[in-house]
């Protein structure tokens, strides 16, 4: 049986979100991940994510997001909590859940459904069908809508067995409005990456997710050891040196957020593969050169050939 204390301790660090690797034949090759979940274990990344959106969860077809999962476990085999990401029709994320908790996983964490129909009873329906369907996994909620309100998000986070929300809306307020409104053993993680995670923290997230891991995961480290201190002055520093990569991760409608670390995988001799449609590749215009630049500043271009 999973450790549910160790997944839920290890949500308050980083979280983070693994790429999707593929070969020159647009083929799921999980292997290339290899280096990568080294790399994080060995700097101390507290949860490592397969199947969230940095690793185009909606651009994997069931068979992928299952061998993914699996590939992922297996290669962590234990050495730090693993987290599933669960979604589309309610039938795959079941079946999808199932073949996660076979594999090893610690955790499901539910996609919010972008079903433009979805109700909130709805939503708490397909939630439970998931956790029953995980053999009681516990589950992480991950909202990227706010716009049920603080008290049916409430009511999603009473469900049995939700242990956690990964918060992915521009919204403090809104935040700090759900959290309040929720009850008190559910742990609130930042699902906006570094660049939001001293905003949720200042109003009682902890931890937050991470797509930087995939090349510097030291960096994400030292800015949650910061938060973590109260060290805001530090934080802001240290996100600052790594702000342009979200920048070229924002461009075209957060379009090219799977693009912006694929390209730079290539650039430092790991490379993953293209992003899949509908994800912008390649990199637009002078964002290719800009993310080099970056790069070479953080020392990173070598890293893959080391």
């Amino acid at each position: 049986m999973p450790d549910t204390s160790r997944l839920v301790s290890a949500l308050s660090g980083v979280s983070g979100i693994l790429v999707a690797p593929f070969d020159g034949n647009d083929r799921l090759d999980p292997a290339r991940l290899g280096p990568i979940i080294e790399m994080n274990l060995q700097a101390g990344t507290h949860i490592l994510v397969s199947n969230g959106n940095t690793g185009e969860f909606y651009g994997l077809g069931l068979a992928e997001a299952e061998a993914h999962v699996a590939a992922t476990a297996g290669m962590v085999a234990g050495r730090t909590p693993v987290l599933a990401g669960i979604g589309r029709s309610v039938g795959e994320a079941c079946a999808l859940a199932r073949a996660s908790a076979l594999a090893g996983a610690d955790g499901l964490m539910v996609h919010q459904p972008p079903d433009p129909f979805a109700s909130p009873r709805g939503v708490a329906d397909y939630i439970r069908r998931v956790r029953d369907a995980g053999g009681g996994l516990p589950l992480v909620l991950y909202l990227r809508n706010a716009a049920m309100g603080p008290e049916r998000i409430a009511d999603l986070c009473r469900i049995e067995g939700v242990a956690g929300v990964k918060w992915a809306v521009p919204d403090p307020m809104a935040l700090a409005a759900a959290m309040a409104a929720s009850p008190d053993h559910v742990q609130w993680v930042g699902g906006l990456a570094e660049t939001w995670a001293p905003a949720f923290y200042a109003v009682g997230a902890r931890g937050f997710t991470s797509g930087l891991v995939n090349l510097w995961p030291e960096r994400s480290l030292a800015i949650h050891a910061c938060l973590e201190a109260g060290d805001y002055a530090g934080a802001r520093a240290a996100i600052a040196g790594m702000a342009v990569f979200e920048e070229i991760r924002a461009q075209e409608l957060n379009g090219a957020n799977v693009t912006g670390v694929k390209a730079a995988l290539a650039m430092t001799g790991r490379d993953c593969g293209p992003a899949r449609p509908p994800s912008a590749w390649p990199l637009a215009g002078t964002e290719t050169a800009r993310l080099r630049q970056f790069l070479e500043g953080a020392g990173l271009l070598a890293r893959g050939a080391a």
